[in-house]
């Protein structure tokens, strides 16, 4: 018997940056960053925008504390948290045009 996932209850993290890459080691560090981001799932919605579904708000902890040991020296990062219903009344525009909102990632749960 399959059970709806509430979307009062999913959460998207979404975490926006914008870091310095004068120096070699801040382009470095800038890459690092994104490239962690990735690896934990996130996926780039607008540049220095990345995003994640997470099934809980337990979950999407999980994954905020990640981000959080990955920050970098340098630079503004912000993290939030938003329902999957809030989410789901974004307007995408690509010019005049509206867009698609992401589809949610498949994910399977096992407790």
């Amino acid at each position: 018997m399959a059970m709806k996932i509430s979307e009062y209850r999913t959460m998207w993290v979404m975490v926006f940056f914008d870091l310095p890459t004068e120096t070699k080691l801040d382009r470095k560090r800038y890459t690092d960053f994104r490239k962690k981001l990735v690896k934990d799932g996130f996926e780039m919605f607008q540049f220095s925008l990345y995003i994640r579904h997470c099934i809980s708000r337990e979950n999407a902890d999980v994954h905020i504390r990640r981000v959080k040991l990955s920050l970098p020296p340098k630079g503004h990062i912000a993290i939030m948290t938003i329902t999957d219903k809030q989410f789901g009344m974004i307007e995408l525009f690509e010019g005049f045009q509206v867009s698609e909102l992401p589809e949610i990632p498949q994910q399977l749960e096992m407790f």
